[in-house]
């Protein structure tokens, strides 16, 4: 019936859809495709680019470094999608299974951070892991505790507090990429988690399984098509990043976004930097590729 209904009315159809056709095609396939004929190019001048159809830019991006960061790259946004999972299945759980009146205060606990600029709250965090912030505040704190309670019991106190290095690392751009993935993980999940036929795990813990293992037998494959999209949702935007890496991480926590910016930006090789940005693109668009060809197999099946 949608099918016929859309047939009879193609005229409506075609003027809705137009605007946002064209929007598409003036302000992202049209950009998309100038930087993608950039990528063939080289610089002829300071503001030239001649497009000659080399493919030397791509040969670059094969050089063992940024093969590395390509790779580091992908691995920071595995283990921030992997840390997010973790973390996120039991907080979707919790909103699932809360009361009807606590739930939407926990959604919106969820969404909240939406609400504040990108900038704003990696501002704020940088401020959290300083060296004068709250994180450094509490471990010294801790620390004191425990060198009063060594002192009390007669024992060798500990040596004087130093505040940790927790900002300008490796561990900051993965804490601050969870910190900023975490709801696209926790959304979808939430999302799956709640059309679960809760008989299905009642009567898995009535007939003896456990909490654990009616999670893992019940739970997790009734919940699959969440956690998919939740790694997709998560994996692909922290393979992306690059306001955090570029603000919390130090020289050797960039990652490849931070190096096409300055490819565009500092080096002056629009064509590289559009090499590297469509390489990016690609290894995406093989991610998608492969999970849709995954939600086909068992359909062939």
């Amino acid at each position: 019936m949608a099918e016929q209904d859309w047939k009879a009315n193609k005229r409506v159809f075609a003027a809705v859809s137009l605007p946002t056709l064209l929007w598409t095609i003036a302000f992202f396939v049209v950009p998309m495709a100038i930087v993608w004929a950039y990528s063939f190019g080289h610089n002829a001048g300071l503001n030239d680019i001649r497009i000659s159809g080399t493919l030397d830019n791509y040969k670059r991006a094969t050089e063992w470094l940024y093969l590395s960061i390509f790779g580091k790259s992908f691995a920071v946004a595995a283990l921030v999608t992997l840390i997010c999972l973790i973390v996120g299945f039991p907080v979707a759980m919790a909103i699932t299974f809360a009361s009807d009146k606590w739930r939407p205060w926990l959604l919106l606990g969820i969404m909240l951070p939406f609400w504040t600029n990108l900038l704003v709250r990696t501002y704020a965090l940088m401020i959290l892991l300083g060296q004068q912030g709250y994180a450094n505040k509490g471990l010294g704190m801790l620390w004191g505790g425990a060198s009063w309670v060594k002192t009390l019991a007669g024992l060798q106190p500990l040596p004087t507090w130093e505040p940790v290095q927790l900002l300008f690392n490796n561990f900051a751009v993965v804490f601050g990429l969870v910190y900023v993935h975490l709801p696209f993980m926790v959304l979808p999940l939430y999302a799956a988690l709640d059309r679960l036929d809760r008989s299905l795990i009642e009567a898995s813990l009535d007939l003896g399984a456990g909490h654990f293992r009616t999670i893992m037998r019940i739970v997790v494959p009734l919940a699959a098509p969440g956690i998919v999209a939740g790694v997709m949702i998560t994996l692909i935007p922290a393979l992306g990043a690059y306001l955090t890496p570029d603000l919390m991480g130090g020289t050797d926590s960039q990652m490849i976004a931070n190096v096409i910016e300055r490819q565009f930006k500092k080096a002056n090789d629009w064509p590289f930097g559009s090499a590297l940005s469509f390489i990016l693109i690609y290894a995406m668009f093989i991610l998608i590729a492969l999970q849709s060809l995954r939600r086909k197999v068992p359909e062939a099946g």
